[in-house]
């Protein structure tokens, strides 16, 4: 325990200190919604359950929430490669300290600079007509806390076998940026293409959107997955993703690290 949090404490103060990566890790989401979302405005509505129907501003929000999460979790996982190159993970991995320690300081982490960006953006979110309270809130945080558990349990696979920033970014922009395009984020997965409501359906983040708009409108985004998930589940398959992302990264970090 007294490893594992040495390395957290690490991990989260070098993020704290190195203002341009939390600056573009909050401002970019800010920037996305409000340019995209009060660009389209009023021009496109989404209907909700209650009949009603929310401008793309509001609609856009929990995209901009899910990208700030995505964004933490890419440069946390980041460092992984920066230690390789530094000489400190050689030293971390031939030390006492067990590889199950080492992935869950950097899992932990990543999901824990995630939840304080997204709550920073949930207060925010009154301004885009959320009226959450404190039960909406705590469920918010602990969907947040998953992502980022997930999405930081995916980077740091890749970023354990690559051993170049530059390539890293490119596989994430692979990887990660279409599974929040696809999620929801952007656009409803009913409105699109019929592969696309089947893309939704696997796509982890999906769940994760569908939570996020769930618990911060009263009325609930009609969305694909609204039919045949109710929030409890979704709240489950995110925790049981998140599980498994974890496992994968595990396992990956038992191979030998590239040097």
């Amino acid at each position: 325990m007294t490893a594992l949090w040495a390395l957290y404490y690490r991990e989260v103060l070098r993020f704290c200190r190195q203002r341009s990566r939390l600056i573009g890790a909050l401002a970019t989401p800010l920037l996305f919604w409000f340019l995209i979302g009060g660009g389209l405005g009023d021009s496109f509505r989404t209907p909700t359950l209650g009949g009603q129907s929310e401008g793309y501003f509001q609609f856009f929000f929990p995209g901009a929430l899910a990208l700030s999460v995505l964004f933490t979790a890419i440069f946390s996982t980041i460092s992984v490669i920066e230690d390789r190159h530094q000489g400190f993970l050689q030293g971390v991995l031939v030390s006492p300290v067990s590889r199950l320690t080492i992935v869950a300081s950097k899992i932990l982490s990543g999901a824990t600079l995630g939840l304080l960006q997204g709550i920073l953006l949930l207060v925010v979110a009154r301004f885009a007509g959320f009226n959450w309270g404190v039960s909406a809130f705590v469920q918010s945080s602990i969907l947040l806390f998953f992502m980022g558990a997930a999405l930081t349990s995916l980077g740091f696979v890749f970023a354990w076998k690559l051993d170049s920033v530059q390539g890293y970014h490119s596989i994430m922009n692979i990887v990660l940026m279409p599974m929040w395009i696809l999620s929801g984020a952007v656009f409803p997965a009913e409105g699109g293409a019929s592969f696309f409501r089947w893309i939704a359906l696997v796509n982890p983040l999906s769940y994760a959107m569908r939570g996020l708009r769930g618990v911060l409108s009263s009325e609930g985004s009609l969305d694909f997955t609204a039919t045949y998930f109710s929030q409890g589940l979704l709240v489950m398959i995110l925790m049981l993703v998140a599980c498994a992302c974890v496992s994968l990264s595990l396992m990956g970090s038992r191979k030998h690290a590239s040097v």
